[in-house]
């Protein structure tokens, strides 16, 4: 056997053994159980749709160890939940940079299981993209798509780079793949479950339909787009409401770009953007106008 292949191959477990120290077995989702990464001092990520309505659970610790851990917080937008140790136990992860990755490089998938340890799978960045956005609104930095085989377990472990730094961390994907949560979007959402518990949502206050605007309207205006957003609802006192926006307007466009359907208006509904005030463009009675609108934070009962 060559040296150049023993190389590779006691490099890939030496990976897989430093990143060992920061995955722990939750003893969740199932019987299968599944995986979690120690994030920070005393804080553990994990896949969300594997803590099914628990406040605790438990964790096989790198060391063998059980430890009790309190769920702080979870965001099903991301499939991100973090939970919280009573003490810090166990090696925090080192990061990468997801967005330096190239399309072939090696990764590996880890995971740990309480009664087996820990487990390892190896493949390739498939390909690799920008942001993008889940099917329930959460905002992902980058798009990662991997050519490995995920075991039963790995959601919530991470996904590791050669020298078992941790690029993002792995759930369940379509058909059998892996989707990986990428490092910034992890920390991002860590940091708001750990101050609120909660990924705070924004609010608008208003019912929006997509519709077309006239070709003459259009070159009139000077319109980038042919289409808006049609305004069907208010909610009494809400954000839309308080800005003077009306029944019948059409939203044509925000801050950086111009609105042609829904999709165009989540960046507005972003975490970051509750509070803040900034000019909504509004086509009105065949005339634009600028409201000023502060984006509210979306309660429970709202839908």
């Amino acid at each position: 056997m060559s040296s150049a292949l023993i190389e590779l191959s006691n490099g890939l477990a030496d990976a897989v053994e430093r990143a060992g120290r920061s995955v722990v077995a939750v003893n969740e989702g199932g019987q299968s159980g599944v995986s979690g990464t120690l994030w920070r001092d005393a804080v553990v990520v994990t896949a969300e749709h594997t803590i099914r309505g628990e406040e605790k659970v438990t964790l096989v610790l790198p060391s063998g160890d059980n430890a009790s851990a309190t769920v702080a917080g979870r965001d099903p937008s991301t499939d991100l939940a973090v939970l919280k140790l009573e003490t810090a136990a166990g090696t925090v992860a080192e990061l990468a940079d997801p967005g330096q990755v190239r399309v072939g490089q090696i990764v590996l998938a880890i995971g740990r299981r309480g009664r087996t340890g820990l487990s390892a799978s190896y493949g390739v960045i498939g390909a690799r993209g920008g942001a993008w956005r889940t099917w329930s609104g959460g905002r992902i930095d980058h798009s990662l798509r991997l050519d490995l085989t995920p075991y039963p377990g790995f959601s919530g472990g991470p996904l590791v780079d050669v020298h078992g730094r941790v690029l993002g961390i792995n759930t369940s994907g379509p058909r059998r793949s892996v989707l990986t949560i990428p490092a910034p979007t992890v920390n991002r959402v860590v940091d708001q479950l750990l101050a609120k518990g909660r990924i705070a949502r924004g609010y608008l206050g208003a019912g929006l339909q997509p519709v077309r605007i006239s070709e003459a309207l259009q070159k009139t205006l000077r319109l980038e787009r042919d289409r808006g957003l049609l305004v069907v609802m208010l909610a009494p006192g809400g954000p839309a409401d308080t800005a003077g926006i009306m029944i019948g307007d059409i939203v044509v466009a925000v801050p950086g770009q111009s609105i042609h359907d829904l999709a165009d208006l989540q960046a507005v509904l972003d975490p970051e953007q509750v509070g803040n005030t900034f000019p909504v463009r509004i086509l009105r009675g065949g005339a634009l106008t600028d409201v000023k609108l502060t984006v509210g934070e979306r309660g429970e009962r709202e839908p």
